[in-house]
């Protein structure tokens, strides 16, 4: 049950953190000449650049103009399928960046991260043009910025919309999707 579930996902997260502590700390100690302050730099410069860089992509990935910020309704469900929200609240941005995609692990791909997260990173450049079809032959958005400065732009214009003094807190409602025909793509 549950109580199983519980204790299952705590063993697995203390055994993950031992075993991170284990191989970022004691093995740096032990076998690299270097001292704490330095180990603890090299930590924390470490951690800091990580944290900055995967706050750009997610804020990049997510609060631009494009995307919605649905909100429950009185039942506190969303009004749309899942796979129709991921569309709905992700972009995607700087797709044919080889070397972005790369560094990011894929993470430029938010649209097929989100529909398909066990699927390696890898083949999003692959999925990317079916899961555009689809979202055409259904009318549902794909949002995709081409570059990393046209969604930095984007997310920019976005923070200084929900700046305002006048911005309208309440999110537009998300229209529920009517699939139309869409001739396919070559």
């Amino acid at each position: 049950g549950s109580r199983g579930t519980y204790t299952k996902e705590l063993a697995i997260t203390i055994f993950s953190k031992v075993l991170y502590y284990f191989y970022m700390l004691l093995i740096p100690m032990l076998f690299v000449d270097i001292g704490f302050l330095q180990w603890l730099a090299g930590f924390a410069l470490m951690h800091f650049i990580s944290g900055v860089v995967l706050g750009f992509v997610f804020q990049l990935a997510h609060v631009v103009e494009d995307t919605h910020f649905p909100e429950p309704n009185p039942e506190n469900s969303i009004e749309n399928e899942w796979a129709i929200h991921q569309m709905y609240t992700t972009a995607n941005f700087a797709r044919k960046n080889i070397i972005l995609s790369w560094y990011v692990g894929g993470l430029n791909y938010q649209v097929e991260h989100h529909l398909f997260p066990k699927v390696c990173h890898i083949h999003y450049s692959k999925l990317a043009p079916i899961v555009m079809q689809t979202a055409r032959e259904f009318n549902v958005p794909y949002y995709d910025q081409p570059t990393f400065w046209s969604a930095l732009k984007s997310h920019f214009r976005m923070m200084k919309k929900l700046g305002q003094p006048d911005a309208d807190p309440v999110p537009v409602p998300v229209p529920v999707p009517v699939p139309v025909p869409v001739p396919k793509v070559a």
